[in-house]
């Protein structure tokens, strides 16, 4: 038998077997939707790290933060509500000066018209599975039946900042910012390590959130580069110039159990070459455990992402992560996740899309800071 469709057949079965420990073990064994508890745990390291406040002062009912006795300038009200607010499940932050807060709380009470230039969380979360998330990773990748690559190692260095949010329609938050990355792609079987593929990204996004619900709408830039060596090897029939811009948007909605389900579209133009189709669909279901192991510092997860596009003649790229995230319970907006990794679907490296489509398992470490 083939010995990459015999590896297909050893690993498969331990991927699947994987996702279905990580969705339904953690249920079994008593994680729950964002509770009061929950919220009121992260909330109560977020102030004592970031703003000095005791949990003395911090209560939490049916999704709304309540803090009491607080007497701080109106920027850092501002911050502090710009953080909380971005906890899954939090409905509203109040603020009292004095001991007493009222039993209810209605609209014109939310504080939610915030103003706050680089807030240190992002309102919309990172796509787990999508092979082209600006973040920081390492990852290596077996290629099945590739007749160019076997062994392959992955590296990303990128990131979403956000520079300014402020308040939005219909009491929500919204914030503009940056993301930036570079994903290369390297030979591990050829003697040097030869750099395959490198694509570079840009782009300004603007997001939004209300409640469970978060959008992100950006204009983007991705060029494609074929590395030297690779180059010098003769693998490569030819260099293809390969770069475009583009607009897209990506609504997002967080689900009960700790599911988050997103889709949306985009449209590429300025378009090299100019006969690239430009129409591109994008949806995928992730869970993060709202149950954490070992003191709050393992967190079960697994991600999904189809990407679809018209170039291709809307095949389906699938994309499948399943693994751990490691995390501190005073640093929440770092996160290290161990992931076992399947792709399956046109080549998301920019100097192949064009060429056969491409199939490979791999264990990656991903760093997330939100």
């Amino acid at each position: 038998m083939n010995q990459s469709l015999q590896l297909r057949l050893n690993v498969m079965p331990i991927f699947f077997g994987l996702l279905l420990f990580v969705l339904f073990f953690p249920g079994s064994a008593g994680a729950t939707p964002a509770s009061d508890e929950f919220i009121r745990g992260y909330a109560t390291a977020i102030l004592q790290r970031d703003f000095q406040i005791t949990a003395e002062k911090l209560n939490v009912q049916s999704g709304v933060i309540y803090i009491r006795g607080l007497e701080a300038s109106d920027d850092v009200r501002d911050r502090l509500k710009s953080s909380l607010s971005s906890i899954e499940g939090v409905r509203q932050v109040v603020v009292a000066e004095d001991d007493q807060l009222p039993p209810t709380v209605g609209k014109a009470d939310i504080a939610t018209e915030v103003n706050v230039f680089l807030p240190r969380d992002l309102l919309f979360k990172s796509l787990l599975a999508d092979p082209r998330w600006p973040h920081f990773s390492v990852s290596y990748q077996q290629y099945l039946q590739n007749s160019q690559l076997e062994g392959v190692g992955s590296a990303t260095f990128g990131e979403t900042f956000s520079f300014y949010r402020f308040g939005g329609p219909w009491n929500s938050q919204m914030e503009v910012g940056l993301q930036a990355g570079v994903f290369s792609i390297f030979d591990m079987d050829a003697d040097s390590h030869d750099l395959v593929n490198a694509d570079y990204y840009v782009a300004l996004p603007l997001s939004l959130k209300k409640d469970n619900f978060s959008a992100m709408a950006r204009i983007f830039h991705q060029s494609s580069h074929l590395g030297d060596e690779f180059l010098l090897s003769g693998q490569s029939e030819k260099r293809i110039n390969l770069s475009y811009e583009g607009l897209d948007t990506i609504l997002s909605y967080n689900l009960p159990f700790g599911f988050r389900i997103y889709g949306g579209g985009g449209y590429l133009f300025d378009r090299d070459p100019s006969d690239l189709k430009p129409w591109v669909a994008q949806s995928g279901l992730e869970f993060r455990s709202a149950g954490a192991w070992l003191g709050g510092s393992l967190r079960p997860v697994a991600a999904f992402d189809l990407q679809n596009f018209e170039e291709s003649d809307w095949d389906a790229n699938v994309s499948l992560r399943v693994g751990v995230q490691l995390e501190n319970p005073d640093f929440l907006s770092r996160k290290l996740q161990i992931l076992i990794e399947y792709y399956n679907g046109s080549s998301p490296n920019g100097q192949f899309y064009a060429r056969d489509p491409v199939e490979f398992i791999g264990l990656g470490f991903h760093f997330f800071y939100d």
